[in-house]
């Protein structure tokens, strides 16, 4: 849609600005703009995109800004207790809660399938860097029914790392998120993050869930019915993982 005029409360930002922003390529803000994942102004006869400030802050939320810096931040720090899970008994007891929070909410099967993908995302954490967290051990765990958000991270080692052990041709984190979300990898307990990731994919393509996964350098979106999916580079590094479920 062309917009002629915009609120004047209404901050706009040009596309390269609003791609640093959020730590993706002006390729992928178009293609999301098409898809309506994440919709511009145009503003002019040009046609030029922008983007509001107000949409861009909706769409990082406090939540992933926060689970983000944790993430990515080259010096080590333990997060606000509230959201952090240092074992798998803590994560697990928070995941219950959950989601019973959900059921109260829907009593159909869908708050199991929220629990249940973000469960797998949460263990898988605990799974692939037992005795080699890099400094903070544990998960970033936080949601919001309200939002319908989900947010996940870890300081760990990171889907490259964990999938070189047996695919040792893999020499980069886009490549590592392809084959952990497309391939089936051996059933070997180690290697089972591949497999676990694609009953992900499964229960997002067949719902309506948007998930956003990021390890290392290399992002992936993914929605209901969308078979195909981009995996684009970061100019932000995330040293593990971090996922962000919105339903």
């Amino acid at each position: 849609m062309l917009y002629s005029c915009i609120g004047m409360d209404d901050k706009l930002l040009a596309i390269g600005k609003t791609a640093k922003l959020l730590g993706v390529s002006i390729d992928t803000l178009r293609r999301w703009d098409k898809k309506g994942k994440f919709s511009s102004a145009r503003i002019g006869s040009a046609g030029n995109r922008y983007y509001r400030k107000s949409d861009i802050d909706l769409f990082l939320g406090d939540s992933f800004a926060m689970a983000r810096d944790w993430a990515g931040n080259k010096i080590p720090y333990e997060p606000d207790q509230k959201y952090y899970c240092q074992t798998r008994d803590v994560f697990q007891a928070r995941l219950e809660h959950f989601q019973t929070e959900l059921l109260v909410e829907n009593k159909n099967t869908f708050p199991s399938l929220i629990s249940a993908i973000s469960g797998e995302i949460g263990n898988n954490s605990f799974d692939h860097n037992i005795g080699n967290w890099l400094d903070i051990l544990g998960v970033y765990f936080l949601y919001s029914l309200t939002e319908k958000k989900v947010v996940l991270a870890d300081r760990g080692l990171g889907i490259l790392a964990t999938l070189k052990k047996v695919r040792r041709n893999l020499d980069s984190h886009k490549e590592a998120l392809r084959v952990a979300f497309t391939e089936t990898i051996s059933g070997r307990g180690l290697e089972s993050r591949g497999n676990g990731l694609k009953f992900v994919r499964g229960v997002v393509m067949r719902n309506p869930i948007k998930l956003f996964f990021q390890t290392g350098d290399a992002v992936l979106t993914l929605q209901q019915n969308e078979e195909n999916f981009d995996i684009e580079i970061s100019e932000k590094y995330i040293r593990g993982c971090i996922a962000v479920i919105e339903f």
